[in-house]
């Protein structure tokens, strides 16, 4: 699928899904810009993808939590790129912390980043976007469509987030400009370090549940084969009447309607 002269902003770049995605962009040609906080990572990556023969890749340092960065920084790509065709939002936290012990600042730290930061990327990417359509891809989680032990903050943030793309969607469109929210269930360094916090017994057993849950595989996907292909689909001219749907990509571990 060709995304020549596609100009498109990946947050959560540096690591993970996001880096996922900036590496199938670039193949596929487009002009990416990476955008998030863990600098190394993400100028180290953005070095990689220039080495490649297809697109143009650039890493720009911003906290999607502060409107000012968020402003400034998507002005400066777009500058740069000459415009905003497509906007994969990608950049989020997680904590496991039981309901009754979420202090103030964790349920801040979760909201700021996951709702907040959706909230205002996805207005920064409107406002360059409603003359001539785009895409915003935000993402949401399978733990904010059921119950999720030890994680009610992220749940409600994640359902936050669905909600908020459902309504962007409908009022966004009549622009042009189509939202739809991505569920994944994937192999993600995010889902390691969760897995580090396990005895050895309870990662056996983690893992025999997994085996049971996910009918494909019977674990978590591959962020390359599994969920890039879908993002470039997403970015393409065959998604153009995709609005406000929630899509998931996790293998059967949950189903949505």
């Amino acid at each position: 699928m060709d995304l020549q002269g596609k100009k498109i902003i990946v947050t959560g770049a540096s690591r993970g899904i996001g880096a996922s995605a900036a590496r199938a962009y670039i193949a596929h040609g487009a002009a990416v810009a990476l955008v998030d906080v863990l600098d190394d990572a993400g100028e180290a990556l953005a070095a990689e993808l220039n080495q490649t023969a297809a697109g143009k890749a650039s890493y720009h340092h911003c906290n999607i939590a502060e409107r000012g960065e968020v402003e400034s920084t998507f002005a400066r790509i777009v500058d740069e790129l000459g415009g905003l065709d497509v906007l994969a939002n990608i950049a989020g936290v997680e904590r496991h912390t039981a309901a009754e012990d979420i202090t103030d600042a964790e349920w801040d730290l979760i909201f700021d980043v996951n709702v907040r930061g959706t909230m205002l990327t996805n207005q920064a990417a409107y406002r360059h976007m409603k003359d001539k359509g785009g895409r915003i891809l935000n993402f949401g989680s399978d733990a904010g469509l059921v119950p999720y032990v030890n994680g009610a903050h992220y749940s409600a943030a994640k359902g936050a987030v669905i909600s908020w793309t459902r309504t962007i969607a409908h009022e966004w469109g009549r622009h042009g400009v189509t939202a739809n929210t991505l569920v994944p269930a994937l192999w993600t360094p995010m889902y390691e370090e969760h897995r580090a916090t396990f005895s050895a017994a309870e990662l056996v057993a983690h893992d025999a549940m997994m085996a049971g849950l996910v009918p494909v595989g019977g674990k978590l996907g591959d962020p390359d084969r599994d969920f890039a292909p879908v993002m470039v689909f997403l970015a393409g001219e065959g998604a153009r009447f995709i609005n406000g749907q929630i899509i998931s990509v996790n293998g059967g571990l949950n189903t949505v309607r």
